[in-house]
């Protein structure tokens, strides 16, 4: 082995152990970016949309209901501002309006003009402002489930027969007639139809009937398609943020509670009065002597004194051994993250010693008294010389 080969093995050996090392990391990397993509691509194909939109073909949507009308000729209209809504309806006696705002966008008046709109008006699971300004006669009872039958003069409900009924239900307590129709017991019913202003107002509480999900379910499917394709026009209103009313932005004093300007002004006051009361003088200002400079050697002796005090003979030699390994790795062309296993196989291999008796010098060995402590600083130095001398070319 000459001198000048030597260090090349040991560069290439460890540029080796380098690059095994960062497979795992590459290949880590590489899992992470295809499980990313992969959930992206999953979440964006679970996506649900808007609950009964007319354009979600998820199972929450409306789209088969929607298609199915514009092949049976009717114009079905899908809007999300009440500007468009009202673009859309060119006739409102010839123009079915179907309102459903679960998250309450609107306010009283845009509902109001939204409810006279067009003459036929069907607002789908109202909440209780949505009810109390389409007719106050109409109130909510609650949940319903199961399968209900028809049980009403009302066309859609003749050619439905029965409709899976999950959803909510309402009770009338008008005194004028009303439609009331899918009843599931003690005066409560899914759908209430209601006259108003020359036009009729149909409330629907079973939502299951109108989604993708459950629209081939009993008679869902004639049900929807008998109530909303009575006129040539459908205009299917889902509002949107783009309805909100809104005057500016609130400041942060409209958002706080009243009590947090006497509090934070209560805490400022005391963060005051601590900044006086601590930092006031107590007494004239004295000069400091800067911390005294030690030399390297003298640094030495103290902790070798401090050794030797303490009879800590191996914690000496590893102090040594450390600067060892360090100083070997270096001159063996090592990277930083070499272990002391790297080193000793680097040394092993340019001194040509055995790999057990580097590592005796350099790891195992331990001092059993100060003249072993001696003999193995020693055979360290010596080591490190011929590592010095093997790697140095002639």
């Amino acid at each position: 082995m000459t001198a000048t080969t030597t260090p090349q093995r040991v560069m290439t050996a460890s540029a080796t152990t380098v690059l095994r090392r960062s497979v795992f990391w590459v290949a880590a990397t590489v899992f992470a970016i295809l499980v990313a993509v992969i959930g992206l691509a999953f979440a964006g194909s679970l996506s649900s949309g808007a609950a009964l939109s007319p354009e979600n073909p998820a199972p929450a949507g409306s789209r088969a209901i929607a298609e199915v009308l514009r092949q049976q000729g009717v114009r079905v209209e899908a809007t999300s501002t009440l500007d468009d809504a009202e673009d859309a309806i060119g006739d409102p006696s010839a123009t079915t309006l179907l309102y459903y705002d679960p998250d309450g966008i609107l306010d009283a008046g845009q509902r109001a003009e939204v409810y006279g709109l067009a003459d036929t008006v069907i607002v789908v699971d109202p909440a209780f402002e949505q009810l109390v300004d389409l007719s106050p006669d109409i109130a909510q009872a609650g949940a319903v489930d199961g399968e209900l039958d028809d049980d009403c003069s009302l066309d859609a409900a003749d050619n439905a027969g029965s409709i899976t009924g999950a959803g909510f239900g309402y009770r009338y307590t008008g005194a004028d007639s009303a439609v009331r129709c899918f009843g599931s017991g003690d005066g409560v019913y899914s759908v209430v139809q209601v006259e108003r202003d020359g036009g009729t107002a149909t409330v629907v509480g079973a939502t299951s009937a109108l989604s993708n999900e459950s629209v081939d379910e009993r008679g869902n499917a004639a049900f929807a398609l008998t109530l909303l394709g009575r006129h040539p026009t459908l205009v299917w209103y889902l509002p949107s943020a783009a309805d909100l009313v809104t005057e500016g932005a609130p400041t942060i004093g409209q958002l706080s509670p009243d009590w947090v300007l006497p509090a934070v002004a209560l805490v400022a006051l005391t963060a005051l009065a601590a900044a006086v009361w601590r930092g006031r003088r107590f007494g004239p200002l004295i000069v400091e002597n800067l911390p005294v400079t030690v030399r390297a050697n003298e640094t030495m002796q103290g902790r070798a004194r401090l050794y030797e005090s303490s009879s800590a003979r191996l914690r000496a030699l590893d102090a040594l051994r450390i600067g060892a390994v360090e100083r070997i790795a270096l001159v063996c062309g090592l990277p930083r993250v070499a272990t002391v296993d790297d080193v000793i196989a680097a040394a092993s291999a340019v001194t040509g010693r055995s790999e057990p008796e580097v590592r005796r010098v350099l790891v195992d060995a331990r001092p059993a008294n100060d003249r072993d402590l001696v003999a193995l600083s020693d055979d360290l130095l010596v080591l490190e010389r011929a590592v010095v001398i093997a790697v140095t070319p002639a």
